[in-house]
């Protein structure tokens, strides 16, 4: 049976990160790592490397030869490497759509139904530039809230204390 192994798939692409960026030659590191070939591909289909794959018509695919890609030495890299700085998402919310957040917490809330709408009016009325400034004061309010906000921070990541 081939299997997967996180050992034989570290030690090879240690090995390849060693003669970056060259391509090597690989063909006999079966002889002393086990179902490296299947290792390999699984890697090559990752894009952790770039490999040549032969399929002869009556054999199992073997991996003839591979090259570690720039995405397998940042996958090594204890810090991240490139991929960790150019793989950084800026997420961007329109004034709109944390209105409605903030709305939706309004109409939650016990406050009494008139109180409600002269919130949400206020809130719609607001220019870009203050709904801006309410929810940098929000997050503020909500990170010195201390333990609560850890604890729904810890939630959201799925870390239980």
């Amino acid at each position: 049976m081939v299997t997967l192994n996180r050992e034989t798939q570290l030690t090879c692409l240690q090995r390849l990160a060693a003669e970056y960026p060259n391509e090597v030659d690989v063909d006999s590191w079966e002889d002393e790592l086990p179902d490296c070939s299947v290792n390999l591909a699984y890697l090559h289909e990752h894009g952790l490397i770039s490999a040549t794959i032969v399929r002869p018509m009556s054999e199992p695919a073997q991996v003839v030869a591979a090259c570690i890609t720039a995405r397998g030495m940042d996958f090594l890299a204890d810090d991240g490497g490139l991929g960790a700085i150019l793989g950084v998402v800026t997420v961007r919310l329109h004034d709109d759509t944390i209105k409605a957040m903030i709305e939706s917490t309004i109409l939650q809330s016990d406050l009494p139904q008139p109180e409600k709408k002269k919130w949400i009016d206020q809130l719609r009325s607001l220019p870009a530039e203050t709904t801006k400034h309410l929810v940098l004061k929000l997050v503020d309010k909500g990170l010195e809230s201390g333990p609560a906000a850890l604890a729904a921070i810890g939630t959201l990541l799925g870390i239980s204390s």
